[in-house]
């Protein structure tokens, strides 16, 4: 007996082939990968999509953002995703001004939180200014209430309108953290 039959009559009969077996681990490869993209987008992220033009310019129409709600408290300044079903069922992105207790006045077209003017250039076009809507200010933020704005001051419905006013903090659906998509737009969202 040479070599070869030797080495045939130790194999098992019922051996996998080559390219079987490397089909099959590239399919557990896959099944792994989808496995973990699904528990990251149920349990600690989401991606949405920017409709409209309300947060020009942080944001983009059509971009796609990633969010999360996980261990999230809502600060000043968050931009954050809310459905508000007062106003439409599509889920808003706006940016926070005020927390409860929180009183917020529009004067001269500026916004003052608690009596001090905000620095909003990190986040308003140059010159923008803020106009009231139907609701009268100085507003004073009720508990467990949000009030937001959009950063395009003249063109976004927020909490400055009837239509919306000001949102249950339970109605946030989670902070926007980035922009995924255009990837000529990808970053930190601030």
């Amino acid at each position: 007996m040479n070599e070869n039959e030797a080495v045939k009559n130790n194999e098992p009969e019922n051996s996998v082939p080559k390219g079987a077996k490397e089909a099959f681990d590239w399919l557990q490869c896959i099944v792994a990968a989808l496995i973990f993209t699904i528990v990251l987008f149920t349990f600690f992220a989401r991606i949405i999509g920017v409709d409209g033009s309300s947060m020009y310019p942080t944001l983009v129409d059509k971009e796609h953002v990633a969010v999360s709600n996980l261990f999230y408290k809502p600060k000043h300044g968050d931009v954050v995703i809310v459905r508000q079903k007062t106003f439409k069922s599509e889920p808003l992105v706006k940016r926070i001004i005020g927390l409860e207790g929180d009183t917020v006045d529009i004067k001269d077209g500026a916004v003052y939180l608690n009596g001090s003017k905000l620095d909003e250039s990190k986040y308003l076009m140059d010159g923008m200014k803020t106009f009231e809507s139907d609701i009268d200010f100085p507003v004073t933020v009720q508990e467990g209430c949000i009030l937001v704005m959009g950063d395009n001051r003249t063109g976004s419905t927020d909490s400055r309108s009837s239509l919306i006013g000001q949102i249950d903090k339970r109605c946030i659906l989670g902070r926007v953290y980035a922009v995924l998509l255009p990837l000529s737009r990808i970053g930190i969202v601030r």
